[in-house]
């Protein structure tokens, strides 16, 4: 984000000159924040991440306003307060709005072009809409298609001109700002759409789900929002690719709510008498009171699943955080993360005594990041190791692991992981309560109330380990947790494999 800062960098596949899969002009945009953040917090690079995160909230913010603000122009207060109550407190909206992901800017940009088209401003929001999809997420354009024909239909000359021009416009600057990072002319927009959609490449290496996955994600994060918000258009195709990340649904989350708040505010309309409207009966009156239960429904599950999620899974912020407490190890150590490589949050939250994140081959063959490399030609080179494959390379591993100075792992028991290393001899820095799924209930990601509560386990940092590469043995560390998370004891035990 700027030079102030040092980063000890992973860098993917995907940002590989040869691939070219991501545009380095959606991460320019948000150095308008992370520049100046990064010098003025220049020694505490976790405070660059989190302001780069509020900025993005307030984007979310000021995009959602003017979109609650035109449907309550629109269609009313009530529907409007409806739509509002459901962006700030559903689970989804609550973490897609500050989430660093291209999805989530062209989530923005939903917001925002609805907003305009709604206020009779049709070549404003086809011209936003190309923002989000060009400058965001590439297949976000499913999600604008309604937005853009009709606005063609209402002003067709001024809807197409705003939508050439600002599509010219952003297709050239982003070739232009491609090459200058990758040092040849390529289309990240371009090479993107080839790999996932025109067989140029095999996103299915990555995970694969079938149609139902979008249902159970959907109910996931919205809970009863879901089952009242109508069956978006913009799903379908979206259903039938088998790659299907949850944050591919990013760009219509607040579609989602204010469809679910046009249904809550559409309740007592069912119960009406078709030839006298105006007539109030008994069941026009208890239709009515039945909105706000079932907005309440909505939200209860929604904030309780929102809390259940920051207090099972916030571990692995916590546990990163805590590095910065042992900068006594000296200049240039190392962090070895094994089963967790999923879970890094980001290079932000190294501290400058850590020269490189290095992974431990625990068995996962997919290709992982590599630490960025400046000696092969910067933003510009096309390293051996990457593949677009998803195969585990060779480098990828790190043999020595005496050179380990931090071990970042989670203790599950002996049934459910067993580690390639031993703990004899280590030090145990600190540990926070996780969550695990396995042989857990999935009522408990919905509500944080559950008959039988999920699984606790620890999440460890550990210091200066004498671990060794043992294929016989494997020590497991064992931390006994208080209700409350803190530590009371600790010990070490060898177990033989299964």
């Amino acid at each position: 984000m700027g030079s102030s800062v040092r980063i000890a960098t992973l860098c993917i596949y995907a940002k590989g000159s040869q691939f070219a899969l991501r545009s380095y002009l959606y991460l320019l945009f948000h150095k308008l924040v992370g520049g100046p953040a990064s010098w003025l917090f220049s020694e505490e690079k976790v405070r660059v991440f989190y302001a780069v995160r509020i900025f993005l909230g307030l984007l979310s913010v000021i995009t959602e306003a003017a979109l609650i603000i035109a449907l309550s122009r629109k269609y009313g207060k009530r529907l409007a307060c409806y739509a509002l109550a459901m962006l700030c407190l559903t689970s989804g909206c609550f973490f897609a709005s500050t989430s660093f992901l291209p999805s989530s800017f062209s989530m923005y940009a939903i917001s925002l072009s609805s907003a305009l088209f709604l206020f009779e401003k049709p070549a404003m929001a086809v011209a936003v809409a190309v923002v989000g999809v060009v400058l965001g997420w590439p297949f976000s354009v499913l999600a604008f298609l309604p937005i853009t024909i009709c606005s063609l239909i209402r002003r067709f000359k001024h809807a197409f001109l705003a939508g050439a021009v600002m599509s010219l416009m952003l297709l050239a600057l982003s070739l232009l700002v491609d090459y200058y990072y990758y040092r040849r002319w390529t289309s990240s927009v371009l090479n993107l759409l080839l790999y996932n959609v025109l067989g140029g490449g095999e996103s299915h290496l990555y995970g694969t789900e079938g149609p139902l996955y979008y249902l159970r994600n959907g109910f996931n994060n919205f809970n009863f929002c879901f089952v009242l918000a109508l069956f978006f258009l913009g799903i379908l195709p979206i259903a039938r690719k088998k790659y299907a990340p949850d944050l591919f649904l990013y760009p219509i989350y607040p579609l989602i709510c204010v469809a679910a708040s046009a249904v809550i505010e559409s309740i007592p309309d069912f119960f009406q008498d078709k030839y006298n409207p105006n007539h109030n009966s008994l069941l026009v009156t208890m239709a009515k009171s039945v909105r706000p239960l079932v907005l309440g429904l909505v939200l209860c599950s929604s904030h309780a699943r929102t809390f259940s999620l920051i207090h099972g899974y916030s571990a692995p912020l916590e546990i990163y955080k805590h590095l910065e407490y042992h900068a006594d190890v000296g200049m240039g150590s190392q962090i070895c993360v094994g089963s967790e490589w999923h879970r890094f949050p980001s290079s932000f939250f190294i501290p400058d005594h850590v020269g490189q994140v290095r992974w431990i081959d625990d068995g996962f063959r997919g290709l992982l990041p590599f630490p960025f490399n400046s000696t092969l030609g910067g933003t510009s080179a096309a390293p051996p190791y990457f593949n677009n494959k998803n195969k585990a390379s060779d480098e990828q591993y790190l043999v020595d692991l005496d050179k380990c100075t931090f071990l970042i792992e989670w203790d599950v028991g002996v049934n459910l992981h067993i580690k390639s290393y031993s703990l004899e001899g280590s030090e145990f820095s600190n540990c926070r309560l996780f969550i695990e799924m396995a042989g857990g209930y999935n009522l408990y990601l919905v509500i944080s109330f559950s008959v039988t509560p999920m699984t606790d386990f620890d999440y460890l940092l550990i210091v200066d380990g004498a671990w060794k590469h043992n294929s016989t043995w494997a020590g497991l560390a064992w931390i006994a947790v208080k209700a409350n998370g803190s530590k009371v004891a600790a010990e070490t035990r060898s177990v033989r494999p299964y």
